[in-house]
C-alpha cells in the first residue's frame, strides 16, 4: 500500500518538513503545478528522483496569472485524484495552499519580468500571465527552500522565464526542465485537453504534427520561414485559430530566421474551439 504525502496548508508546516529533511543530510524538490494532475505532472516527480530524495508537489490554482477573460473559475480542481496520484508516484509532500495563505490580507508586490517574458509569444496574448507566474513561482521557491525544482518544458516560455527569475533574484534553487508527456498520438499532455470535444481531440493532434514536421525540414536545411509559413497552414487547416507557429533562438528566444541563429525550438499557440492549446519542438 503506498502511502499519502504529508499535505501541507501551511507555509511554516512545509518550511519545518523541509528543514527537518534537509537537516537529516536529504535533498529536496519542489514541483509547483496548478494540480488536475496527469502523466506529464508525474513525470516531473520522477525526473526529481535523480537529483534529490524528497519531492514536494504543490498545488494552487494561481489566482494572478489569469486574466479576467481566462477559464480561472472554471479551471479543474482535483485534489482528492491528485493525492491519490501522488501516494502512487511515492511524492513526499503535497503543498496546497488556500488563497489567503498565499496571498493575505494587505498583499501588495509584484515582479515584472523582461527579457523571455516580453519575447512577443504568450506575452503578446496574456500581456500580464508572466507577471503572474514570477511572483507565484519567486513565493513558492522562497517557501519551500528546496535544492531543485522541476517544470514542464511544454510551458517552454514559462520555463524561460522562472530561469531568468530565479538568476536575477538570486534564488539558490536550481531549476530543471523536463521534456514534454505526449498522448500516444503526440498530442502533449494538459489538464486543458478535457475541455476538447471527442470531434476536436482528434483534430487536436495536427499542432504537434505540423511543429515535428517542421523540426524535421529544418533540420534537414530547409528555410525556415517557408517551412512556418507552411507549418502554420496546416494548423490552419485543421480547424485551429493560430496565434502564433514561430522559430525561436532556443536560449534567448529572439526570432530565429535560420540555422545560423543559434539552436532553434519551434513554439506554437493556437484555440481548436474554446480550448487554447500550446506546444514546441526542438531543432535537432
Amino acid at each position: 500500500m503506498t502511502a499519502e504525502p504529508i499535505v501541507f496548508q501551511k507555509i511554516s508546516d512545509m518550511r519545518r518538513a523541509v528543514a527537518q529533511w534537509r537537516a537529516a543530510g536529504e535533498k529536496v524538490a519542489l514541483i509547483p503545478t496548478m494540480g488536475a494532475l496527469h502523466a506529464g505532472h508525474i513525470s516531473l516527480v520522477e525526473a526529481s528522483r535523480g537529483k534529490a530524495r524528497r519531492a514536494v508537489v504543490s498545488i494552487f490554482v494561481n489566482p494572478t496569472q489569469f486574466a479576467p477573460t481566462e477559464d480561472f473559475s472554471a479551471y479543474p480542481r482535483t485534489l482528492d485524484a491528485d493525492l491519490a496520484r501522488l501516494a502512487e508516484a511515492g511524492c513526499d509532500g503535497c503543498f496546497a495552499p488556500t488563497a489567503s495563505e498565499m496571498y493575505p490580507e494587505g498583499f501588495s508586490t509584484k515582479i515584472i519580468p523582461g527579457g523571455p517574458a516580453q519575447a512577443g509569444l504568450e506575452d503578446r496574448f496574456r500581456p500580464d500571465h508572466f507577471a503572474g507566474v514570477a511572483q507565484v513561482v519567486a513565493k513558492l521557491l522562497n517557501q519551500a527552500q528546496a535544492d531543485c525544482a522541476f517544470f514542464g518544458e511544454k510551458d517552454f516560455q514559462q520555463l524561460a522565464v522562472i530561469r531568468r527569475m530565479a538568476a536575477d533574484l538570486d534564488i539558490p534553487t536550481k531549476i530543471f526542465g523536463v521534456p514534454t508527456m505526449r498522448e500516444a498520438d503526440g498530442l502533449a499532455m494538459s489538464s486543458r485537453n478535457i475541455y476538447l470535444s471527442p470531434e476536436e481531440r482528434g483534430r487536436a493532434v495536427a499542432l504537434s504534427r505540423a511543429l515535428r514536421a517542421s523540426a524535421e525540414k529544418i533540420a534537414a536545411g530547409a528555410p525556415v520561414g517557408e517551412v512556418m509559413a507552411q507549418g502554420g497552414r496546416e494548423v490552419e487547416a485543421a480547424g485551429f485559430v493560430l496565434d502564433y507557429f514561430e522559430a525561436r533562438h532556443a536560449e534567448s528566444l529572439a526570432p530565429a530566421a535560420s540555422r545560423a541563429d543559434g539552436p532553434i525550438r519551434l513554439l506554437a499557440a493556437a484555440r481548436l474551439g474554446r480550448t487554447r492549446l500550446i506546444d514546441n519542438w526542438a531543432v535537432e
